[in-house]
């Protein structure tokens, strides 16, 4: 059998029995980084043969778990931390064994994006896992667009040195919104830090963050104003005429133009 094991998000503690009599039990691990795998190993003794699983050599790998599987070994896959596949090698793994009719299960346990959910206190009743966005400007900003109208919460991975860009990026395109960065999960310094998007998230920005985005249905409340009334508020606010058409109409998700009319009026 190939098992895809989930391994913890932070805190080594984090791991289920039955994770750990998968990991003892089998020939060989595929992982993401052997280095880091090796402290989780380490921590309760496993000593197996590692081999790589890594985004870049993914179809490679996959080809030698199907290979050890084929010669009778039991084959575990786990990634740095949390579930492989989810936003970690893998996907490709399962597609290749899937076709192959090999057999393959998975052993759950600890995940990032629901953790931080929990943490957030957002609406949780429906949820929309978006993961990494994109590196390049252009492509984020079409990706977001497919989003802006969801009415739920969206979940988004967000390394350290694209904090700040991404929520730029996310506000740009879905206006003020409610939002809450969280980190080091499982760990002595976690945090969950709201803020609005707007103001973007103060502070150094260190190690990965999981970022979560209130829905469209949680309607700005100024979007129940009229437009003259809404455009009153941010220029008796200090902002003058022109960037107080752009936020009314990044608030009501419309063109400038649209709201440039009503402006004439005041």
């Amino acid at each position: 059998m190939i098992y895809f094991v989930a391994t913890p998000i932070g805190n080594l503690k984090d791991i289920t029995l039955r994770a750990l009599e998968t990991l003892r039990a089998a020939d060989v691990i595929f992982c993401e980084d052997t280095r880091r795998s090796l402290k989780l190993l380490n921590a309760y003794e496993i000593k197996k043969p590692l081999y790589s699983c890594h985004k870049f050599n993914e179809r490679e790998a996959a080809l030698k778990i199907l290979a050890a599987h084929k010669g009778g070994k039991e084959v575990a896959v786990i990634s740095d931390a949390g579930m492989p596949v989810i936003s970690d090698p893998g996907n490709v793994v399962c597609k290749i064994l899937s076709e192959e009719g090999a057999p393959f299960t998975v052993i759950p346990g600890a995940n990032a994006a629901l953790s931080a959910l929990v943490l957030s206190a957002f609406p949780a009743d429906k949820f929309a896992f978006i993961g990494f966005l994109p590196d390049k400007a252009g492509e984020k900003s079409r990706l977001l667009e497919k989003y802006k109208k969801l009415d739920m919460t969206m979940i988004f991975h967000v390394a350290p040195q694209d904090v700040d860009r991404d929520i730029s990026a996310v506000y740009s395109v879905f206006g003020e919104r409610r939002a809450c960065a969280v980190r080091e999960i499982t760990k002595m310094h976690e945090e969950a830090v709201p803020f609005m998007l707007s103001q973007g998230l103060q502070g150094e920005k260190r190690g990965e963050y999981v970022l979560l985005v209130e829905g469209a249905s949680c309607e700005n409340e100024l979007n129940a104003l009229t437009v003259k009334e809404h455009l009153t508020h941010y220029i008796c606010g200090g902002m003058d005429k022109k960037e107080a058409i752009k936020q009314v109409a990044k608030d009501r998700g419309v063109s400038k133009s649209e709201i440039y009319k009503t402006a004439l009026e005041l």
